[in-house]
């Protein structure tokens, strides 16, 4: 028998079973996946005295009800600082209520978004008449507005909560109908990510998950969310869209932050927030 013909022999199984072998393995979901980049809608701000609300000017294309999510400032800071994130969360379509307060801890202007919005939507008059989905409605914000977020969530019309580089000033153990994913900057040196963690730990009862960005200082999501604008958006939309492509980032064997450590040291979710992925 020739070489060649006995070589063909050998490799054709092995060649087989390696193609085989590559298609049981799951491919990894990439952690940022395209959650930080374009999306359909096309951003309008509207300033008001209380609030600036970020919208798609697109409201309500293809009978879509458009879900809401409270934003809360850092101290000394208005919505316009966190511009180019707000935007970028309008794009993907939702309807974001910015505090105009810089000091927004306790959630009391945040809180009030929500019925500046149940106005909205049974307006006639209004851009947002009827096209509002109040059933979902998620609070996020960053430093101070991060335990405003939290705060915020003691509003059982709150369902799910982004808080970045989250304040002292909250308590994650009075929140009960809520999911929480906390994000930490890795060289924050004002709000350290063992604090933040701590918080994470505090919430054992609630779906919750917790990023440290890798390199992040304290202003990371300013002004356009920098490495916390990917996880921020696919969180909102898994919990807010139910869209399961956004939940592969955060949950299943091999979810996007369990494999793809580019852009975060620690990544943890809680057993709450496994639980949940079978609603």
């Amino acid at each position: 028998m020739r070489a060649s013909a006995v070589l063909r022999r050998i490799l054709v199984p092995v060649t087989a079973a390696l193609t085989a072998l590559t298609l049981l393995i799951p491919v990894p979901v990439q952690a940022a996946g395209d959650w930080a980049g374009q999306a359909p809608f096309t951003p309008q701000v509207r300033i008001d005295l209380v609030h600036t609300v970020y919208y798609p000017r697109e409201m309500g294309r293809d009978g879509l009800r458009h879900p809401v999510v409270l934003w809360g400032n850092g101290t000394g800071a208005i919505p316009g600082v966190y511009s180019g994130l707000l935007r970028h969360y309008a794009r993907q379509g939702f309807v974001v209520v910015a505090a105009n307060t810089p000091t927004s801890n306790f959630a009391i202007s945040m809180r009030w978004g929500i019925d500046l919005m149940e106005r909205e939507n049974a307006d006639p008059r209004s851009v947002f008449f009827r096209k509002v989905d109040l059933g979902r409605i998620a609070a996020a914000g960053h430093s101070q507005g991060g335990s405003a977020a939290i705060n915020a969530a003691l509003d059982k019309r709150v369902s799910t909560v982004v808080a970045m580089a989250p304040g002292p000033l909250n308590d994650p153990a009075l929140v009960r109908d809520a999911s929480i994913l906390y994000l930490a900057g890795e060289h924050d040196p004002i709000v350290w990510p063992a604090l933040v963690r701590a918080m994470y730990r505090r919430s054992g009862h609630l779906p919750a998950g917790y990023l440290e960005m890798r390199g992040a200082s304290h202003l990371e999501a300013v002004p356009s969310g920098g490495s916390m604008r990917a996880p921020s958006t696919a969180w909102l939309r898994y919990w807010l869209f139910d869209d399961d492509r956004a939940g592969r980032a955060f949950f299943g064997e091999h979810c996007g932050y369990c494999v793809d450590r580019s852009v975060v040291t620690v990544f943890e979710r809680n057993r709450a927030a496994q639980r949940s992925t079978a609603r």
